[in-house]
């Protein structure tokens, strides 16, 4: 009996019409695949937009159909552009129910370019997203016939077809001959239950800069109910933001993250002011390997979720296996 996937799709570059500003459909974006004989593909036209465009909201509701779909044993797929792809994956990697495989996929290269690579990823995304043995993975992005776990894929590049890189991980996998070669599995769930935006809540991002004199802190006012740093190296902010940082404690949960995109935010290497170990003892809560905008995304999820600082705390902790 064939497998069942359902592709969802959102627009993006894959879906850019010829010559001109226009979206194709996603029966159009299907149209030039090769048929398989193993696996079933449903079709669910979900969006029409740039991923820059795309929302928490939209996302919120991608979830709840790809767990409508999973729930009768699909697989999903959603297509969209590369843009924010590492952001709405790993958002649907909290959000999601079930165990059947979710991929997202796109492409770097128009329809209509040389060498245009939709055709090709939405093939091997099809090839992962139909396969009993990608259950249990989380969400992933397959691009460059790579899979990669949500929660440490990166966009690297603005337009080379292999930018996609999970930073201090690598992928879980590859696509060979048209089959998942799964080589590495996540250890543990990104949470421990899925998560549910039960409301509406706003999330500060602010990235650290040389001389940065804190106007931006200043900003994070009442309209916010968290705050992620994008602070420098493994955790460190200047002298005179550590106490602007600590109030906003006072009033919100801060999360402490990297601007460097890859590795963990540390501990206690550091000790003097404004170091991991000076903000953290102030009430910052480490982003562990997470990058800014994921620990904005986790974050937001949680709070809306209706988590508490402690909860929060130890969410965080355990992507680093302290939980």
């Amino acid at each position: 009996m064939a497998s069942t996937v359902t592709v969802f799709t959102l627009g993006g570059t894959i879906s850019a019409a010829q010559g001109g500003p226009g979206r194709l459909s996603g029966a159009q974006v299907l149209a030039g695949l090769a048929p398989t004989d193993d696996i079933a593909v449903r079709l669910q036209d979900f969006r029409r937009l740039p991923s820059s465009a795309l929302t928490v909201d939209d996302l919120a509701e991608l979830a709840g159909l790809i767990d409508e779909a999973g729930a009768a044993g699909s697989g999903a797929i959603v297509v969209q552009g590369t843009d924010t792809i590492e952001e709405s994956a790993f958002l649907l990697d909290l959000l999601c129910a079930h165990q059947e495989p979710v991929v997202v996929t796109g492409a770097m290269r128009r329809p209509d370019s040389p060498g245009a690579d939709g055709a090709a990823n939405l093939t091997a995304a099809i090839a992962v997203a139909g396969d009993p043995r990608c259950r249990g993975l989380g969400a992933v992005v397959v691009m460059a016939d790579e899979i990669h776990a949500a929660r440490h894929v990166r966009k690297a590049h603005t337009t080379s077809i292999a930018t996609f890189a999970s930073p201090g991980a690598g992928p879980l996998g590859s696509v060979v001959e048209g089959r998942p070669r799964i080589l590495l599995r996540p250890p543990t769930p990104t949470v421990e239950r899925p998560l549910s935006l039960r409301r509406p809540v706003r999330i500060a991002l602010v990235t650290l800069s040389l001389g940065d004199q804190g106007e931006l802190l200043d900003a994070v006012d009442d309209r916010f109910d968290g705050l992620v740093v994008a602070a420098f190296g493994a955790g460190h902010a200047p002298a005179w933001l550590v106490q602007p940082l600590e109030r906003l404690t006072t009033r919100m949960p801060v999360v402490l993250a990297s601007r460097t995109g890859a590795g963990p935010i540390l501990s206690s290497t550091y000790q003097g002011p404004g170091s991991e170990f000076d903000l953290l003892g102030r009430g910052l809560i480490p982003a562990g390997p997470l990058d800014a905008p994921k620990a904005r995304l986790l974050l937001h999820a949680l709070l809306a979720d209706g988590a508490d600082r402690t909860r929060i705390g130890l969410t965080f902790a355990g992507l680093t296996g302290e939980r």
